[in-house]
């Protein structure tokens, strides 16, 4: 199974789960930005399931007839947020604020091929100010390596989902919550070129039972 790496940690407790409920069951799971798994996909990766962070990826995977089509569902939703080291006495009511001198560094992810940085780059672009940062934005190759990033004090702010800030409230805080006009929701679907269709399925009305979703509200995603 190939999923976003903003869904590891969910993922491997559901994973985990599925497993103790189904002994002769074996889930392997691999992560990394969306856009990149879905270049594995296109180009032959042993993949049943994949999981994407926005429905964009998932639809071109559709587009070039990677994924099997009834099988697509959407399982949970998500929020794009600013974050800060813990201890940051940076403070942002609204985006403008990221132009602040004490804001050198921002860490927002490839907007080309990781979901996150393209939902970044439309709320920036939607408030003129994604020229405007360029000089202090630093590329990263997922959202997981923003949260690093910030975590470790590299850079002065970065755009994560809220999900991945939850993750350390010990070194970062969710400086502000941006104001989305479009959905940040996370589809799931078999692949065509998948050899365990029936695995594939069983995991995934797993991922949508009330036990899954419990695993992925625990680590504050919403449902779809």
């Amino acid at each position: 199974m190939s999923a976003a790496s903003s869904l590891t940690n969910a993922f491997r407790d559901i994973a985990e789960q599925y497993q103790t409920e189904n002994p002769a069951s074996k889930v392997f799971l691999n992560f990394a930005a969306s856009g990149v798994l879905q270049q594995q996909i296109a180009h032959g990766a042993p993949v049943d399931i994949f999981a994407s962070a926005d429905e964009k990826t998932m639809d071109l995977l559709v587009q070039q007839q990677f994924i099997q089509n009834d099988s697509l569902q959407l399982f949970a939703k998500n929020q794009l947020v600013v974050i800060t080291p813990i201890d940051s006495k940076i403070r942002l009511s609204d985006l403008s604020d990221l132009q602040q001198p004490a804001i050198k560094r921002i860490a927002i992810s490839n907007p080309d091929s990781v979901p996150v940085g393209h939902y970044s780059k439309i709320a920036l672009q939607k408030n003129l100010l994604w020229e405007v940062l360029q000089e202090k934005t630093i590329r990263t190759q997922n959202v997981r390596h923003s949260l690093d990033y910030v975590a470790r004090k590299e850079v002065d702010a970065g755009f994560v989902y809220r999900t991945d800030a939850m993750l350390t409230p010990d070194q970062v805080q969710i400086a502000l919550t941006v104001d989305m006009q479009e959905n940040v929701h996370y589809p799931i679907a078999i692949t065509r070129n998948g050899t365990n269709k029936i695995e594939a399925a069983n995991f995934i009305r797993y991922v949508l039972s009330a036990a899954g979703q419990k695993i992925l509200a625990q680590y504050g995603f919403n449902a779809p």
